[in-house]
């Protein structure tokens, strides 16, 4: 018996040397080089002739056995299993020919054709082509180390300071709290932690004028889970569902996976324009519109609630960074407007407290509550970040999370201000900006040409400053515009990467001339 080479290749993928062995074993037989019936070797043989311990051989004979690749009598030895089936090729084996072997491009279309058909649902299928994107065009190298570049995207934003020792306590009580039992049977909900839902609900009714109750709560890792698993609730194959254009590309995803027809809703400066849609379902940014930063009216407000309730349908509100406001007290969400149980509230602690915590929640309509619960045990049987999740909502319910808050939008504020300031003053007129009284990014529309935009950010990204293109979340043709996210940005980076601004454009103006 000699599986030397499937060994070795074993070894490459595997730290633990009875894994390999049993890897390399299990391929053997399942392609026939073992057939059933056959002895193998005693642990003492197979341990000299591969150098491994007879402990490794043995475990994995012990793992062949216990999933039925092999039968074992005491005193006679191990034999392959003699009713197992043998397969022809294995696919580690024909994956390996086909590095070895050119194909022809129809061939390769033909395999991966039959394939896929073979293996995936049109749920699978889908959710492959729109994971599937055109590499974007790089850029030219630039000088600048990346350790030394000032990004204008999203960064990891992480606790400091009291907030820091205050979830540090929260943290410490949380164990202690689960160490010590919390009074009732947590694990059988899969909505999540009781204490958490009951602090939302708290948070919410002071700060929102949200009334709900902790069961219309359910806990989720990041909004994004929560909204996709609403999709797969409220979304039929074909079914047309309203999106803003511009809006997180999240969304469309989530839809499109589904089978779900996207229609874009156009905006104004005052957020989404209400239309009587033919449609059952819109997913809208009211407090602040994702990515312009435009806030909705209540008269558009009070249109939307009007339209679901004549189409009995259902509005799922995201209010992602509503909780940084530095200019005037926010407009009640639509959830607060809403007296006919249509709209679905979706909220993330993702940015308001540290990127790494992976916490959204839904308040739900009473009616819709359990369905969401019951697609979130299919994933999640058992609450998920349990930990987390209780020390969250003791750093509420001690009155942390507002001071942190209260923190936070000072610091934001100040950073928000240093970089209006600083455009202005620098770079004025290269950007329309949206109305940004609030959130952790501003987004301003190109005040020239799409070429002239490109040739710009070619060369700022030669200066080592980049952005994000709102092209990306755009649903149809618009203006070129940027999305510029400062909060996780220290001030004089700021000031820095907005120099650096000014400097690539300063170039772009002298090649145009000369």
């Amino acid at each position: 018996m000699d599986i030397t080479i499937a060994y070795q290749r074993a070894l490459q993928q595997h730290s633990h040397k009875y894994i390999a062995l049993y890897h390399a074993l299990r391929e053997a037989i399942l392609n026939g080089s073992l057939q059933p019936g056959t002895r193998l070797p005693s642990t003492r043989e197979l341990a000299a002739s591969y150098g491994v311990s007879r402990g490794s051989v043995a475990e994995a004979y012990d793992l062949l056995l216990a999933e039925g690749y092999t039968e074992s009598a005491v005193g006679r030895g191990t034999y392959v299993a003699r009713q197992l089936t043998t397969l022809p090729i294995l696919q580690e084996q024909s994956a390996e020919r086909s590095e070895q072997t050119p194909k022809s491009d129809a061939d390769s279309a033909a395999a991966g054709s039959d394939s896929s058909a073979r293996t995936l649902s049109r749920w699978g299928e889908r959710l492959l082509g729109l994971d599937r994107r055109q590499p974007m065009k790089p850029y030219p190298p630039a000088d600048v180390p990346a350790e030394d570049r000032i990004d204008f995207q999203a960064q990891e934003i992480l606790l400091g300071g009291s907030s820091l020792t205050d979830w540090r306590s929260a943290m410490t009580g949380a164990v202690r709290d689960l160490q010590q039992g919390s009074g009732h049977d947590e694990a059988n909900e899969a909505g999540g932690d009781r204490m958490l839902r009951e602090a939302i609900c708290s948070h919410l009714g002071r700060t929102r004028g949200i009334a709900a109750q902790p069961e219309q709560v359910v806990l989720c890792s990041g909004s994004m889970e929560v909204i996709v698993l609403l999709c797969q609730l409220l979304v039929n194959e074909g079914d047309p569902v309203i999106l803003e254009d511009p809006c997180f590309t999240g969304l469309y995803r989530a839809i499109a996976a589904c089978g779900g027809q996207v229609c874009p809703a156009p905006l104004d400066r005052q957020g989404i324009i209400p239309q009587e849609w033919e449609s059952r379902l819109l997913i809208v940014t009211p407090g602040r519109q994702f990515p312009t930063g435009a806030v909705l009216p209540l008269p558009r407000r009070q249109q939307l609630l009007q339209w679901a309730d004549r189409r009995q349908a259902w509005i799922i509100e995201d209010d992602y960074d509503s909780e940084f406001r530095w200019e005037g007290r926010p407009i009640e969400p639509l959830k607060a407007l809403d007296t006919a149980e249509s709209v679905i509230y979706v909220g993330s602690f993702s940015k308001s407290m540290f990127s790494s915590l992976r916490l959204g929640y839904a308040i739900m309509p009473p009616g819709l509550a359990e369905a969401l619960v019951a697609a979130k045990r299919l994933y999640d049987p058992l609450p998920s970040s349990r930990l987390e999740q209780r020390a969250l909502a003791r750093f509420i319910m001690r009155g942390d999370y507002m001071r942190h808050l209260r923190r936070m939008t000072r610091l934001y504020r100040g950073r928000h201000a240093i970089f209006r300031e600083q455009m202005e003053q620098q770079l004025p007129g290269l950007f329309q900006w949206m109305s940004a009284g609030s959130g952790l990014h501003v987004y301003g529309v190109w005040q020239h040409d799409q070429h002239s935009y490109e040739a710009f950010r070619r060369l700022a990204d030669a200066c080592g400053v980049s952005w994000r293109d709102a092209a990306d979340y755009r649903l149809t043709d618009g203006p070129p515009s940027g999305c510029f996210i400062f909060a996780h940005l220290a001030e004089e980076q700021i000031r820095e990467g907005i120099r650096r601004l000014r400097m690539a454009w300063s170039r772009y103006k002298s090649t145009k001339f000369h």
